[in-house]
């Protein structure tokens, strides 16, 4: 065929209880789309930086963008500051998946055979997460 093009778009999401309804409703591929959301906290656990959007990261309503650690300096060139520190209270635009995590609790660094779920959007590439303007 000539001519022929794909109009495909990603969903777009940016309510965070929208994305995690998707995101266990088609475990373990998860949802691909692109995501608005508000920073209200953020971590930091083995190289890799959280960004949630509420200030209790156990939140049931809380989705992670977790930070791979080799962008880390690329965006700290790019916004003179930490991630962890800067994007707090700002709203991102980020492309990715959003799955299902489940997240084991320890004790004294044993597990306990107790887990509850987090929705985390991984980010590996510069290119997927941008400062959107005004908050959502």
């Amino acid at each position: 065929m000539i001519g022929c093009t794909s109009t495909f778009q990603s969903p777009v999401y940016s309510n965070a209880l929208d994305v995690i309804g998707k995101a266990a409703g088609s475990v373990p591929e998860g949802v691909y789309g692109e995501f608005t959301f508000r920073i209200k906290a953020s971590g930091e656990q083995r190289n890799i930086v959280y960004l949630n959007t509420e200030k209790d990261y156990r939140d049931q309503r809380n989705v992670t963008i977790a930070l791979h650690p080799k962008i880390l300096p690329q965006l700290e060139n790019k916004y003179g500051s930490t991630p962890k520190e800067f994007f707090l209270g700002k709203s991102l635009f980020v492309k990715g998946h959003a799955k299902r995590v489940r997240i084991e609790l320890l004790s004294k660094g044993r597990r306990t055979g107790k887990y509850y779920y987090q929705t985390h959007i991984r980010v590996d590439d510069i290119s997927k997460i941008e400062v959107v303007d005004g908050h959502v």
